[in-house]
């Protein structure tokens, strides 16, 4: 069995304790570091390396975007998933540029850690449906430049609804539009943007500013 190689990166050390000890039900992770903040993280990964690791948006000395920015550059075989609260919303957009693979509240169920763990060990991403709901119920529309332009007006509109939650057949009914044309232009979405999944592309409507963060 494979064993699936985790880092803690927060400041409160209770929390960290009982993240821990949550994980520790699960026979494939093995927590190999604790750090309070991004300085501490950086140390010890040097030493102890990590598949996975758990990151605190905010923290002292160095925040959880700077300590996932130079994660990704120095060890690229780690992948950062955000460990976020509601009212954060200003850090994501600088957490997905920084190269974070997912989002999790802290206040999730251990099932959605254990989902966003193997989802983004995978090689895919993850957001917590919750976080995502409070996050979306903010889009705005808004021109884009650069890779976004390639997309019509009919394409962003459906990736919007995607952004939603909203299932093919859902959008269709939104948009007065067969279920057949809305495949055809996630399919032609999934083309453009580069994505393998509806995760995927939640990311890059995110990257690229076509919702609100």
């Amino acid at each position: 069995m494979e064993i699936i190689r985790i880092a803690l990166a927060d400041d409160h050390q209770l929390f960290r304790n009982g993240l821990k000890i949550l994980l520790g039900a699960y026979s494939e992770f093995e927590v190999v570091a604790e750090a309070s903040n991004g300085v501490e993280l950086l140390k010890m990964l040097e030493d102890c390396p990590a598949d996975i690791i758990l990151m605190d948006i905010s923290m002292p000395e160095m925040d959880g975007a700077e300590a996932t920015a130079q994660v990704t550059r120095l060890m690229p075989s780690s992948n950062v998933i955000a460990l976020s609260m509601y009212g954060e919303e200003e850090y994501y957009y600088r957490m997905v540029e920084a190269g974070a693979k997912g989002f999790i509240l802290k206040d999730s169920d251990i099932s959605d850690v254990y989902d966003a763990i193997i989802a983004v060990h995978r090689g895919g991403n993850y957001f917590s449906q919750e976080l995502l709901y409070h996050v979306i119920r903010r889009i705005k529309n808004r021109e884009q430049e650069e890779k976004s332009s390639s997309l019509s007006k009919r394409e962003k509109e459906i990736l919007l609804k995607i952004c939603e939650g909203l299932s093919n057949h859902e959008i269709a009914n939104a948009l007065f539009i067969s279920k057949r044309t809305v495949d055809k232009h996630r399919a032609n979405l999934l083309a453009k943007t580069g994505s393998k999944n509806t995760a995927s592309l939640i990311l890059y409507a995110i990257k690229n500013r076509l919702i609100e963060v």
